[in-house]
């Protein structure tokens, strides 16, 4: 099967793991994701939330709050989605064909949605060389963790400007603020796209909220693809509360990064090496790796494992003490 065809494998997949190992007595514990397994708490939506069109002030608000999150400049674009999921779809409609590099391995999304518009695609592994009219980097990156430092990025948004655009997907930059490049946006910046993904750091994936940030030129070509209210009232209303709740983020980032600890040293008591990762999801590697999947597949436990390298596994955080103490009990005894 071509590459513009084959179905991706990602993380979440509980159809295919209960086809694969059958109905856990205790239900799954999916841990193949790296979505926040403590979620922002959501209070009950106004009824008229639910039965009315969004309104214009509605999706000014979510922009409002999301320009001062994401740090965005007033003179930068910024446009929310059902997803970044949808704007990776809706990228490659924009430009002719052309060439596409992506540093990788990463997300296959990517990759996977420039060649279904006919674009050439090259995986390519440092940011340094690249040179090519569409330069993608996930940062930090799924699933190893790599960071390339903002000045390395804005070098070459720098190098590729005026014949080239370098799309920054910071899905997972929630818990490393430092490394993010939204501030650069705009002007001087006009090859410079960045996506961010809400439901990740928030918890709340099922919502489907994303958002791209560049120049107003580029956005303005993005709101014209995405058309009318392409994102809910619900969305808009728990989105905006959300992004505004400033000591949930600093008490979310502190215990993330208290749990990502505590997941390593789990891990590596069952024998396994620390290769990377983010404070949501963490990457390990052991030549045991397929028996480990298969042990924990077969004691409703999900975590992801990769084609690229059979050697590694991809944990997310376990949320309650119960799940905490399964994931223990499942390596503990594993055969």
């Amino acid at each position: 099967m071509s590459d513009t065809t084959k179905k991706l494998r990602h993380g979440g997949d509980i159809d295919a793991a209960t086809e694969r190992f059958g109905h856990p007595s205790g239900g799954w514990l999916d841990l193949s994701t790296g979505i926040n397994p403590v979620p922002y708490p959501v209070s009950e939506i106004e009824q008229h939330i639910w039965q009315r069109l969004p309104t214009a002030s509605d999706e000014a608000a979510l922009i409002d709050a999301a320009r001062g999150y994401y740090r965005v400049p007033e003179h930068a674009g910024i446009l929310a989605a059902p997803g970044t999921q949808a704007i990776i779809q809706w990228l490659p409609t924009v430009p002719e064909t052309c060439r596409v590099q992506v540093i990788g391995p990463t997300y296959e999304e990517h990759a996977a949605s420039w060649r279904a518009h006919n674009h050439t695609v090259e995986i390519i592994d440092d940011i340094d060389i690249a040179d090519a009219d569409v330069v993608i980097v996930v940062n930090p990156n799924n699933p190893n963790g790599r960071v390339i430092e903002p000045d390395a990025l804005l070098h070459t948004a720098r190098r590729l400007s005026g014949r080239g655009t370098l799309i920054v997907d910071e899905a997972f930059a929630d818990v490393r603020p430092d490394i993010s490049v939204t501030s650069e946006t705009g002007t001087g910046t006009e090859g410079l796209l960045i996506l961010r993904s809400f439901g990740k750091f928030f918890g709340l994936a099922g919502l489907r909220l994303g958002f791209a940030i560049g120049s107003e030129t580029a956005i303005g070509k993005l709101k014209r693809l995405l058309g009318p209210w392409a994102v809910t009232g619900p969305a808009l209303q728990i989105g905006t509360r959300a992004l505004r709740d400033l000591a949930w983020h600093e008490q979310t980032r502190t215990r993330l990064a208290n749990d990502a600890l505590r997941l390593d040293a789990i891990l590596t008591k069952a024998g396994m090496d620390f290769v990377g990762g983010t404070l949501l999801y963490r990457l390990f590697r052991s030549d045991d790796a397929p028996s480990i999947y298969e042990a924990l597949g077969s004691a409703g436990i999900m975590v992801r494992k990769f084609d690229c390298d059979p050697t590694w596994l991809r944990f997310g955080l376990p949320g309650r003490e119960t799940d905490w103490a399964r994931l223990e009990t499942a390596l503990r005894t594993r055969r």
